[in-house]
């Protein structure tokens, strides 16, 4: 498209009217003490074990990639897809993060407000107006109010004159609106998370309490408090043992021989902590959670298992609601997708590794380049390294073992043969025929005739 046209046609998200913005006094625009692009957690989140489950899940979802890519007729993947929402998937969606912190981002609001708003803020084309339009950066939002066909958004906008989150209403048809899979579990008002927060926030408020710094000390008088006046002189006996313990160094206080003091060391028990441990353990089996996944000793079985039932479910959202919003059914008609793509070898021991590439080599799945890139070497130049063929087989138009060096032709041996057999029958007619000579007999001479 001519540079004129991008300039005329081109759309942001915030700049929805002709109205002009009016010019920041200063030159590179307000500024925050925080990245804008991380997700800020809400605060009985943020403060408790929570964050730790929702920032180990975000990380590993994270890891995978995500491409726009071209299938062909079996849904098989072909070729990547050079777009701007390529562009943004695999290198810059915006200028605050790269396409990791991307994805993780997207996560992190999907489990704290159970619903991610993925924005198309700056693209090519009005998308109010073209539904096929080209993506220049994107950010994650959190929707603030349901309408039939909108969305309010809040988003960040980096313009120079803004810098600050505003909220913004879009049409849901080009918002990648992504909703957390595990709603029932995490984000429900009685959900086992929800409960388990509760939980937690009461068990922080006896801790609190029982470090408060009280000594929780009874003095028992060796007088009866009945009448007023034994009353205030309880209570001045009382401030002055806190008086000595307070001015104390050490906390020491005296007391009179007929006072007698307890003191209360713990707090009344309470069953708060067992029931943390079992909703903790309830809400890991329900996410497919285990504490090895947690602390990273699970094997290869546990991690597959957590992949397939806590990871993919997560992923399998964010691309249809990419689908949805950003391709639509003209480019779905086109197969185009959106995919993800996760490395099989990350989990596999180095001592299974020699075996498994031999097995894609000599199947001819992977070529050995493909294999040298998982396995992080560089390429090799060898043509034959990008081809998927098995080095243990002769394969057409390759040179094979000098062949055998060639024999007698069939004519030949018959000559051969004929000329033995002839010989022989010459042999044996010579020693067939008779014969006459001279010989000696016992020393005597004479003749004889007959065959030898």
């Amino acid at each position: 498209m001519p540079i004129v046209s991008r300039i005329r046609q081109a759309w942001n998200a915030f700049r929805q009217t002709d109205t002009p913005f009016q010019e920041y006094s200063y030159s590179v625009g307000p500024s925050t003490s925080e990245p804008p692009g991380r997700t800020r957690l809400r605060f009985y989140n943020e403060k408790s074990i929570i964050s730790s489950i929702y920032t180990r899940i975000s990380i590993y979802v994270a890891a995978i990639v995500i491409r726009h890519i071209k299938v062909d007729g079996e849904n098989r993947y072909v070729e990547d897809i050079e777009s701007g929402l390529n562009k943004c998937l695999l290198f810059e969606p915006n200028i605050d993060q790269g396409p990791r912190a991307f994805r993780q981002d997207i996560v992190m609001t999907l489990f704290d407000k159970g619903v991610a708003a993925i924005v198309p803020v700056d693209t090519e084309e009005n998308p109010d107006n073209n539904a096929d339009f080209e993506i220049l950066t994107m950010r994650v939002g959190d929707v603030t109010q349901w309408y039939p066909r909108h969305v309010k958004v809040n988003l960040y906008n980096d313009n120079p004159v803004k810098g600050a989150r505003e909220e913004i209403i879009l049409e849901k048809r080009f918002v990648a609106i992504v909703e957390n899979p595990l709603y029932a579990v995490m984000n429900e008002p009685n959900s086992t998370l929800q409960r388990l927060i509760r939980k937690l926030h009461l068990l922080d408020q006896v801790d609190e309490v029982s470090s408060s710094g009280k000594l929780d000390l009874i003095i028992q008088l060796p007088y009866v408090i009945k009448s007023e006046a034994r009353r205030e002189q309880a209570e001045t006996r009382r401030k002055d043992i806190e008086f000595q313990l307070k001015g104390s160094q050490y906390g020491i206080a005296y007391t009179d021989g007929t006072e007698k003091i307890t003191q209360l060391n713990r707090p009344a028990e309470n069953n708060l902590l067992k029931q943390v441990e079992y909703l903790t353990e309830m809400l890991y089996g329900q996410l497919g959670l285990t504490a090895d996944v947690m602390n990273g000793t699970a094997d290869e079985a546990a991690m597959l298992n957590y992949y397939n039932r806590t990871v993919e479910p997560i992923l399998d959202s964010i691309i249809e609601g990419m689908q949805r919003a950003y391709l639509g059914i003209l480019a779905t008609k086109k197969k185009e997708r959106v995919r993800y793509f996760r490395d099989p070898f990350k989990l596999v021991p180095v001592a299974q590794l020699a075996e498994i590439v031999d097995k894609f080599t000599r199947n001819e799945i992977l070529s050995s380049n493909e294999i040298r890139a998982f396995m992080g070497y560089k390429p090799s130049k060898d043509p034959k390294a990008n081809q998927l063929v098995n080095s243990n087989m002769t394969q057409p138009g390759m040179a094979g073992p000098p062949p055998p060096p060639p024999g007698p032709s069939v004519a030949e041996l018959d000559g051969v043969m004929n000329k033995v057999l002839g010989d022989l029958n010459a042999n044996l007619d010579k020693i067939g025929k008779p014969t006459t000579g001279v010989g000696t007999l016992n020393g005597k001479a004479g003749s004889s005739n007959g065959r030898v």
